[in-house]
């Protein structure tokens, strides 16, 4: 493809971030290619195991009929887990209305690119974006291993460790504390044990997010997500904490499936699936400048994952769509300059994508600082408290209760008691300060 033959958009990644900006082009007329460097879409992606409903209908507002779901979620569990105890909490919610569904990205991406592909995205696979080609400091295309494509805008939607986002100096080399490396094992069940194991019927699903156990005191968080006739178990741990502790994430991972809790709802399951991924964690106060002469930013890339929610496929949908829309209205103004496509950060202001960001910008600061509280003490104190209130020993009550005020100012200093609360109000001020 010449210089003269350029065409209106390209993409460079074929994710969830990526095929919606992608189709929203594509909808509105404009010629967009789309670069995805495996040998299809989703052979490359790696997540929990969820999709939510209401971001994904409006980017394919017929998904729930057409596309390959494994169950629609009806529980959220969270665990805290000790050393061989644990403390569950629950939320239940089967009403007609879904809030997220089990998928397997390898079908799901690949259905998603097959809608993109009817609305006339043209999907270029197994080739590598090497670099962007620019002119005057402008992005003016890419260069593959094959040939040189042109174009008026490139969207960036390469994933968290986005080469070429730091080849134009929209981002700076990134921590290892800001990004966690992600395990997870695809385990296979029979539909009936998952529906008993998890006591859930056919079509439903169980997410669980797990505290504690083998990652007590790290920067780090595990869940499990049911599918037709498997369970994703995986968990995430900055690599910092990984590498100061000297640790594997696969040890860890072995570690939490062996724990009193986890073990029996994975007991006889075979292994079909083992994948790594990294997580943008930095939050808010990571993300990079994320427009510049002919170029956006969009998904992992432009480190939109909310870590403590768990969300990341749901702010990579928007992120793509409003980059659609703003490469949309570019094109019909003939503007590819960073001043105009600056109006893609101002919609992403206006969303729940960076606003959600913003109220939770302190969360990694100060989990960083008080990991050993927040993500250990406190974690077994809650423990040890259920174990108390719940043990008949014919010792009075009351004397069970002084027992273990007293244990927890013993074992934990008042300084540190202080201390422990004002991070936790400094928190709160960081999440409401907002509004």
């Amino acid at each position: 493809m010449t210089e003269n033959k350029k065409i209106d958009v390209i993409v460079v990644g074929a994710g969830p971030a990526g095929i919606s900006c992608a189709i929203t082009i594509a909808r509105a007329g404009k010629k967009v290619v789309l670069i995805e460097r495996g040998s299809f879409a989703g052979s490359k992606n790696v997540f929990g195991g969820a999709i939510y409903t209401q971001p994904t209908k409006e980017i394919f507002p017929d998904f729930e009929k057409t596309a390959p779901l494994e169950r629609r979620n009806v529980e959220h569990k969270f665990a805290i887990l000790g050393e061989i105890d644990s403390t569950v909490v629950s939320y239940k919610n089967k009403s007609e209305v879904c809030g997220s569904y089990t998928v397997i990205r390898g079908k799901f991406d690949r259905w998603m690119a097959e809608e993109a592909k009817k609305e006339g995205v043209y999907l270029v696979e197994k080739t590598v974006v090497r670099e962007l080609l620019t002119d005057n400091g402008k992005v003016v295309g890419v260069k593959t291993e094959l040939e040189d494509y042109y174009a008026d805008i490139v969207i960036l939607a390469d994933g968290v460790n986005s080469l070429l986002a730091k080849q134009i100096g929209l981002r700076e080399d990134i921590l290892p504390k800001d990004v966690a490396l992600s395990v997870k094992e695809v385990i296979k069940l029979d539909k009936e044990k998952i529906n008993d194991r998890f006591n859930i019927s056919d079509d439903e699903g169980c997410i669980y997010e797990v505290f504690g156990g083998p990652m007590l005191g790290m920067l780090g968080l595990g869940f499990i997500y049911t599918n037709q006739n498997s369970v994703t178990v995986g968990l995430g741990i900055t690599l910092s904490e990984l590498a100061e502790r000297g640790l594997r994430p696969y040890d860890v991972l072995e570690q939490l499936k062996a724990h009193p809790t986890i073990a029996p709802l994975i007991k006889d399951g075979e292994l079909l699936e083992y994948s790594a991924h990294l997580i943008p964690e930095g939050g808010y106060n990571k993300i990079p400048k994320l427009s510049f002469d002919g170029v956006m930013i969009i998904g992992d890339a432009a480190m939109l994952v909310n870590n403590l929610h768990w969300e990341g496929t749901n702010l990579a949908m928007i992120s793509g769509k409003l980059a659609g829309e703003t490469a949309v209205d570019a094109l019909n103004n003939n503007d590819f300059s960073a001043k105009f496509l600056y109006k893609y950060e101002e919609k992403l202001k206006n969303s729940f994508v960076i606003k959600d960001l913003k109220t939770y910008k302190d969360l990694m600061d100060i989990a960083h600082i008080k990991s050993d509280a927040f993500l250990d003490y406190y974690l077994r104190t809650v423990n040890a408290f259920f174990k108390m209130f719940t043990s008949v020993d014919s010792i009075p009550k009351r004397e069970k209760y002084y027992d273990f005020i007293k244990t927890f100012f013993k074992e934990r200093k008042f300084v540190n008691i202080l201390s422990d609360i004002w991070h936790g109000l400094k928190l709160l001020w960081s999440i409401f300060k907002w509004y």
